[in-house]
């Protein structure tokens, strides 16, 4: 369920800019829709309430949310201020690459990497299974950082938009499948040590 809440201010933001061109009035105010600069206000309004409806189930702020939210509020801020969407357009490649960052120097500092202090107190694996997942998402987030930026130079905006959605439900389900087909052997063999004898 987290993980769909999490593709609402994506997806606004690529409802928003299919806007491009057309007003809406509401008795005296009338607003046109302004193309990637309309989309970013919404991606930043969104993405606040966001973080507001989590806290308000959880009572509490997550950290990867809350650097999320800062990144769109900076970058989004920086596109509006300067009219210029290259600033959106490298939001995803910089929070991408600067998690990519922490996860793979998180496997050099201390006795757990980043994955194994995320999900150490749910899951139980070898060190070497952690060390592999680590890579993995390092790996991901390297490669969709890349991959943004390839994009938003090589093709137009609109493809960018499009790609923005598409790109961020499918290389979510990759990573889903991939970590789970890492970490599936080793519940079996959890839940069979686990058994009373």
């Amino acid at each position: 369920m987290k993980q769909i809440a999490e593709f609402i201010p994506i997806a606004l933001f690529f409802i928003v800019y299919q806007l491009d061109g057309k007003s809406v009035s509401l008795g005296d105010w009338t607003y046109h829709f302004d193309g990637i600069y309309s989309a970013t206000a919404v991606l930043m309004a969104a993405t606040v309430l966001q973080v507001l409806f989590t806290f308000a189930l959880t009572r509490k702020f997550e950290k990867r949310l809350m650097w999320l939210a800062s990144a769109v509020l900076v970058f989004g801020g920086a596109t509006l201020f300067f009219h210029n969407q290259m600033f959106i357009q490298w939001k995803p490649t910089i929070f991408n690459w600067a998690l990519a960052l922490a996860f793979g120097a998180s496997q050099f500092i201390g006795d757990r990497n980043l994955m194994q202090r995320t999900l150490g107190g749910q899951l139980h694996l070898p060190k070497a299974v952690w060390t592999r997942l680590n890579l993995l998402w390092t790996t991901n987030f390297f490669i969709v950082g890349g991959l943004n930026l390839y994009v938003a130079y090589g093709f137009s905006e609109a493809t960018w938009v499009s790609y923005k959605l598409y790109s961020a439900i499918g290389f979510t389900v990759v990573l889903t499948i991939l970590t789970a087909l890492l970490i599936s052997p080793h519940l079996k063999d959890d839940a069979a040590d686990k058994q009373p004898l």
